[in-house]
């Protein structure tokens, strides 16, 4: 739910949660509904430009590099050699950017359902999408859980779901069926991560999430929490799962390399990261 007032204040108000947050406009730029959600673009005086879907804080020019860092390279780095990447979801490219930084991966494939977010993309955030001419990935509009219903068995090493909340569009993306699907496409060793929702506010999510995961035959599962300004409460977190293995730490090396062309992402922050806070732990255990 937004508000847009004279003041030229954009702000979401999240009911759920029982806060809000505003960001300064100039002007609007284009409005889109698409037929899956009405897409918004601002111009804001500090954050840059500012994309809404269905009246959410998507995406800015400032601060995005959070949540497209961390969704992608804790999990890459995790994996010894990973080659074939899959992202479902990730229409505004950021993500997709941020996997072929990776000089091993072989090849990526974006799946989203609305071509209408990366057409926004491509015009209000090209930075974002500097990367989609790369000869290895593949950027396609299609149904996400449909694709990973029937990728071949054990073809994939990581599965990135870069998707909304779990309604409207997003909401398969969060169940026993998709994790399963998941499980079954990737090999041994493979990782899924997914968006999960703030700590914070969304612990109940959060749990329904790992059990399900868990549930699906995934054998070791890390959440790890980071800054995201424009979402609710500010903190937001990933959760990687990971088929047939335990999680044993990662390739440093690789991300002290990596750290000469991220904004947020360090051997530091990853292990900061994995450092879980004693709030989330115990509410993990009570599981």
């Amino acid at each position: 739910m937004a508000n847009l007032e004279q003041s030229k204040w954009f702000t979401e108000i999240s009911e759920r949660d029982g806060s809000a947050f505003s960001m300064r406009i100039n002007k609007k730029l284009e409005e889109q509904q698409s037929p899956f959600q009405k897409v918004e673009m601002y111009e804001t005086t500090d954050f840059g430009n500012l994309m809404i879907i269905d009246g959410c804080t998507m995406v800015t020019s400032r601060e995005n590099f959070f949540y497209h860092e961390m969704i992608s390279h804790p999990a890459l780095l995790a994996h010894p050699n990973p080659k074939n990447v899959v992202i479902i979801g990730g229409g505004d490219c950021g993500t997709l950017r941020e996997v072929l930084k990776h000089p091993g991966v072989e090849s990526v494939t974006q799946i989203d359902i609305d071509e209408v977010v990366t057409q926004m993309s491509l015009k209000y955030f090209p930075e974002l999408c500097e990367a989609n001419q790369d000869p290895r990935a593949t950027v396609m509009f299609d149904d996400g859980i449909k694709y990973m219903r029937e990728a071949a068995a054990e073809s994939i090493d990581i599965v990135i779901v870069d998707g909304t909340d779990p309604v409207g569009p997003g909401e398969g993306l969060f169940n026993h069926a998709f994790y399963t699907s998941c499980l079954n496409a990737l090999r041994p060793g493979g990782i899924m991560v997914q968006q999960s929702e703030s700590p914070l506010m969304h612990m109940p999510l959060l749990l329904e999430m790992r059990d399900a995961m868990t549930d699906v035959g995934f054998n070791d599962l890390q959440t790890l929490p980071f800054p995201q300004p424009i979402y609710p409460s500010g903190l937001w977190s990933v959760t990687l799962a990971r088929k047939g293995e335990e999680f044993a730490g990662f390739r440093e090396g690789a991300a002290a390399d990596l750290a000469q062309t991220t904004e947020y992402y360090n051997n530091g922050i990853h292990h900061g990261a994995l450092a879980t806070p004693n709030y989330m732990k115990r509410a993990f255990e009570k599981k």
